[in-house]
């Protein structure tokens, strides 16, 4: 499963998601959307206006965990 750490990241700084708008020119859907985590895809743009916002790298906002209940095999 994947996490997406915007809620986090947008806390950090007292950011709300109309800064967030103003500073990427991101529709409030797609910030939303990743602010919740219940987006199912993310575009590479939008992912990128939100590294150089927070000046930080894809892993600081995008993050894969195990799912619950969920075992791998390899």
């Amino acid at each position: 499963m994947i996490r997406c750490h915007l809620a986090r990241l947008m806390g950090e700084r007292k950011m709300r998601i109309s800064d967030v708008m103003r500073e990427t020119g991101l529709s409030r859907t797609t910030i939303t959307l990743l602010y919740k985590e219940t987006a199912l895809k993310v575009d590479l743009e939008a992912l990128d206006k939100l590294c150089v916002l927070f000046d930080c790298e894809i892993h600081h906002i995008l993050e894969r965990v195990p799912a619950i209940g969920h075992t791998s095999k390899n």
